[in-house]
């Protein structure tokens, strides 16, 4: 930062007109390469523009769009197909994206947002959801909401398959598992049956959240399992055990798979450990 001295009243009017030109000169520099809507980086040190920017910008029929964070212009930047430029030296048309329709839409009371539509599939597309709540708590919930409803689609995504909800993998898994360590006894067999009594962890949790007697329900979901009922689970709505593929109540396959492998390699990384060394 360099400091400036102004002495007399011709001093800055010279130094306003300075400014001017140099603002304008800048402005024109913008609009030659056809941009008509400009993103602004927000500054933590000085405002990213001023009054008269802003008005060289309107005049140049310029949308400015200020105080963009620095962790949200990567984001920006991949959706919109933009190359973000730190100087107006490599400000080029090059570095421009074409959308659609850029406009403002101002909320009641609560300041305004800026949308753009038409975007270039080319670039990636994004959709925005707007979450809006009557308090913070609310708020916090709608996004982990939503936030669990894009991981599923993520997950089927993945891997596209569903298989049957309600800890019906699970007490299937683990009823498998009882059966084949019956069967080949031994050593091995002890460390089948742990394997297979700690799926039922899945059920009984689920059982419990809901507000059901677990022993009871799961119980009853184990036995449905030994006849022969694959598909046997935890109804929450009914509070019963029920064909959960009837009831259309599905998960991605790719939840149960990685729960069960991760929960294997843990497992298995704890008993590689010999000893354990406490620092202070």
């Amino acid at each position: 930062e360099s400091g400036i001295q102004v002495r007399d009243y011709a001093q800055m009017d010279r130094l306003l007109r300075e400014e001017r030109t140099l603002v304008a000169k800048m402005v024109k520099q913008i609009a030659k390469t056809g941009c008509n809507v400009l993103l602004v980086q927000k500054s933590i040190l000085r405002d990213a523009v001023t009054d008269l920017s802003l008005d060289f910008c309107a005049k140049a029929k310029i949308l400015v769009v200020r105080d963009i964070e620095r962790d949200e212009i990567e984001f920006v930047s991949k959706i919109l197909g933009v190359e973000p430029v730190a100087s107006l030296d490599h400000f080029t048309a090059e570095k421009l994206a074409n959308v659609g329709n850029v406009h403002e839409d101002f909320l009641s009371g609560e300041g305004s947002i800026v949308r753009f539509t038409g975007l270039n599939p080319a670039a990636g597309g994004c959709c925005s959801i707007l979450v809006r709540a009557s308090n913070q708590l609310l708020l916090d919930e709608t996004e982990r909401s939503i936030h669990d409803s894009l991981c599923v689609v993520r997950s089927l995504v993945k891997k596209k398959a569903l298989i049957p909800g309600g800890a019906a993998p699970e007490m299937e898994v683990s009823q498998k598992l009882a059966t084949w360590a019956r069967s080949i006894g031994g050593v091995n067999a002890v460390c089948i049956e742990q394997f297979a009594e700690a799926l039922e962890l899945v059920p009984y949790t689920l059982a419990e959240n809901a507000g059901m007697q677990p022993v009871e329900i799961v119980t009853k979901l184990r036995a449905a399992h030994a006849q022969g009922e694959k598909y046997a689970g935890i109804n929450v709505k009914k509070g019963c055990i029920s064909d959960i593929y009837q009831e259309k109540v599905v998960q991605p396959l790719l939840v149960s798979t990685s729960c069960i492998s991760m929960a294997t390699e843990t497992v298995r990384m704890i008993l590689k450990i010999d000893d354990i060394v406490i620092s202070r």
